[in-house]
């Protein structure tokens, strides 16, 4: 996997990347800001950047806003956002509208590197991995309530299994029922959620907002 990392602290940066390389992770370039960043994907086409939010100039969403042009000019980037703080400007436009191979994640929540790892992984397959506070502030927490009130015992475990980033079959070894029970689940939860006019995986991503909203 080849990863760019931008972030504004250099002690962060070179921490990352000494971690990563130790792992395995092929880091190709670091920036200290968004020009830099944007500057290094053009240049290296990395699999995933790691991004934080914010940056030099001003330090408001500049990471995030250059996060948002590259994924647009780069469709098959993967974008991880690790940050000290939560935002909305531009990120809800990123979960949205380019919601496979995004992940948010909180700095102080990152407590060891296989989290990292384990996250850059599924962005970088074209997964989503988002923090349960991020969602909760990007979404708010009461509005599907109801609709979570839908599901079956058995329909709401496979759905935080879900929200925890494991695939089908996971799922399906976890709970020990096959995976075409686990797909008929999920199918259910689809529709219960009222989740019908978007592209299944999509959906998914749907989905596992609404479990991690309510």
């Amino acid at each position: 996997m080849r990863v760019v990392i931008a972030d504004d602290s250099g002690l962060l940066r070179e921490g990352l990347a000494n971690l990563l390389t130790a792992a395995g992770v092929d880091v190709v370039a670091r920036a200290a800001d968004a020009d830099e960043l944007t500057a290094a994907v053009d240049e290296h086409r990395p699999d995933v950047a790691i991004v934080d939010i914010r940056m030099p100039p001003t330090f408001t969403h500049e990471g995030a806003r250059a996060a948002l042009e590259l994924r647009t000019r780069h469709p098959s980037l993967g974008i991880l956002l690790l940050s000290q703080s939560l935002e909305s400007r531009y990120v809800t436009d990123l979960a949205r509208q380019h919601a496979r191979g995004f992940g948010y994640l909180l700095k102080d929540r990152v407590t060891d590197v296989q989290v990292l790892l384990d996250a850059l992984q599924s962005v970088s397959g074209g997964g989503t991995v988002l923090d349960p506070e991020v969602v909760g502030h990007l979404l708010g927490r009461n509005e599907l309530a109801d609709q979570l009130a839908r599901l079956s015992e058995r329909e709401r475990e496979v759905l935080e299994l879900m929200a925890q980033g494991l695939s089908n079959r996971a799922v399906a070894e976890r709970l020990v029922i096959d995976v075409k029970t686990v797909e008929t689940h999920i199918a259910r939860i689809l529709t219960k959620l009222d989740l019908h006019q978007t592209p299944d995986e999509h959906r998914r991503v749907l989905a596992v907002l609404a479990w991690l909203r309510g």
